[in-house]
């Protein structure tokens, strides 16, 4: 796992300064942004994040938490607001119309009901705020595709 996620670093560096290049337009009221980040994995995104910003980290998998626990560490202009092991489509924890920005990534090609997760994003997202979904398709180079969708 760890290998994989250098490479994946690695590799992904360019796109995600440009994918996540526009996150200080979407700062809320409170002037620090709020993000969910749904299935955060390793935490492969963290470094890519404004300084300040808060973050809530969503993953059904216990598991990840060691290695979260160590990409906190790295990336310490973060604000963790807390780590959930939960489902993307199931997530009471989080208020609706609380954060500012959600980030879904290589998630929605491994989900049970891709309409259950973006019902829950929705719920949670506040208005004008932004889902970054990237997912896996064959027919775009390195296989990704982005969407990019103002609440």
């Amino acid at each position: 796992m760890q290998r994989f996620t250098v490479i994946y670093k690695e590799q992904m560096a360019s796109k995600k300064r440009e994918l996540f290049g526009n996150l200080q337009d979407f700062v809320g009221p409170s002037g620090k942004l709020s993000l969910l980040e749904v299935g955060c994995g390793t935490g492969a995104n963290f470094k890519f994040y404004l300084p300040g910003c808060r973050v809530t980290w969503v993953d059904p998998n216990p598991n990840f938490e060691k290695f979260l626990i160590k990409s906190v560490v790295e990336n310490q202009h973060l604000q963790l607001e807390r780590f959930m092991v939960a489902s993307g489509k199931n997530m009471p924890q989080v208020a609706d119309g609380s954060v500012d920005v959600v980030v879904c990534i290589l998630v929605l090609c491994s989900v049970e009901s891709q309409e259950c997760l973006l019902q829950e994003v929705h719920q949670v997202l506040r208005p004008m705020g932004e889902t970054h979904l990237h997912y896996v398709h064959s027919g775009t180079p390195l296989g990704f595709r982005h969407s990019s969708h103002e609440g």
